[in-house]
């Protein structure tokens, strides 16, 4: 319960109060149970993508060209 009680000075009472009615929406009732709602709550969303600039685009793609690995393992 203190756990729980700590977590209102760090989340706020609106996003505690959230995870202990979903946590007994799903007939849990452990302070493990809403710290863990809490903290995937708090996840930052994934990082936006980052556009190639032109000067780092590649100029002729690479050829995937098995054959020449074989030949390279053969031994005469």
């Amino acid at each position: 319960m203190v756990d729980i009680l700590n977590a209102v000075l760090t989340d706020g009472l609106p996003a505690v109060e959230a995870a202990c009615a979903e946590a007994l929406g799903h007939g849990v009732h452990s302070d493990d149970v809403v710290l863990n709602i809490l903290a995937r709550q708090r996840e930052p969303a994934p990082p936006a993508n980052i556009m190639t600039p032109a000067a780092l685009t590649l100029r002729h793609a690479p050829i995937a060209d098995c054959a020449r690995y074989d030949n390279l393992r053969k031994t005469n």
